[in-house]
């Protein structure tokens, strides 16, 4: 059965990520925005929507480590292993507003988050508040201000959709999204949990790749198909909701305790790590590109993380 599951939910990540694509382009051209706002509110919120699912379940439920591990994770899992087959694919060329704007709200929503877990080892309900009017903040800015931030190659061939399919794609694919990820996690987290493997690295590692799989999905079809900047705006999107959205509200619902202390001491810096990298990777080797080089450096160091986690 983890193995029909496991296909089964494949089919319903590559289905879905197709339909987001459409409708994000189709979103894009209704609202005369660039594509990389839409990749970084529409498809990060529904590509982000496991991440809240299972952190908020997790938090409910008394597992704190889990719903933090989850979002640390998948943060990591985003851009080590996300955005590292992305760029070893398809380079992606990047324009100024990359660095001037969306690269420094998620470091600042990094290190805020990464003040609140070690400050008093809990993200209490003010500072889940603190964190949903710093996002509010944020999706002001991008729809007011937002300038074109990745270079695309296929404008010209994009079709503008009637409204009413752009909503209907972005549900059904939302929704394939979720339930092929869900139907993953399922499977391997009972595997875990059979190994006797703590909360931290199921969290960590099985969860946060598994929550990860909609942004894979989603970007790695959007870089396919030459929307590049719906691809990057995705990745950068989701780790922003995950910390504002996905652990402000879950926050706010039960504030999160930590637990295990490799959390605060390992993980979290491993995330501000890689964010922090993304920025001189933009510039070095090739400027203003993130091509196969980065891509694999990236998969490296997400493979050093796994194996420091596990051991």
């Amino acid at each position: 059965m983890t193995f029909l599951y496991i296909a089964i939910g494949l089919v319903f990540l590559i289905l879905g990520g197709n339909w987001l694509l459409k409708a994000a382009v189709g979103l894009s051209l209704q609202m005369k925005i660039p594509k990389i706002v839409i990749g970084m509110t529409v498809v990060s919120f529904a590509t982000s929507a496991p991440e809240l699912i299972v952190s908020l379940k997790s938090a409910l439920d008394g597992h704190a480590d889990l719903a933090l591990g989850n979002v640390i994770g998948s943060n990591i899992a985003n851009l080590g292993l996300v955005l590292g087959i992305t760029i070893v694919l398809s380079t992606i060329t990047v324009q100024k507003s990359f660095y001037k704007t969306d690269w420094p709200v998620l470091v600042l929503a990094s290190v805020v988050l990464y003040f609140f877990v070690t400050f008093d080892k809990t993200i209490e309900q003010y500072e889940g508040f603190l964190m949903l009017l710093l996002l509010v903040a944020f999706l002001i800015y991008l729809l007011r201000f937002q300038k074109t931030a990745v270079v695309d190659e296929k404008q010209e061939d994009d079709v503008k959709l009637p409204l009413y399919k752009d909503l209907l794609y972005l549900t059904i694919g939302g929704v394939s999204l979720w339930g092929g990820s869900e139907l993953l996690i399922e499977g391997a987290v009972s595997m875990a949990k059979h190994f006797e493997i703590s909360e931290r690295i199921i969290g960590i590692t099985i969860v946060s790749v598994g929550t990860s799989i909609p942004e894979l999905a989603a970007s790695v079809i959007a870089v396919l198909k030459k929307e590049k900047a719906i691809s990057l705006g995705n990745l950068i999107g989701s780790n922003i909701f995950n910390i504002l959205a996905v652990l402000g509200i879950t926050a706010i619902v039960q504030p999160i305790k930590i637990v295990d202390q490799a959390l605060i001491s390992s993980d979290v810096y491993w995330m501000l790590g890689f964010a922090l990298l993304i920025l001189p990777l933009v510039f070095l080797p090739s400027k203003m590109k993130l091509g196969r080089k980065e891509g694999v450096l990236l998969l490296c160091l997400y493979g050093v993380f796994i194996f420091s986690t596990i051991n």
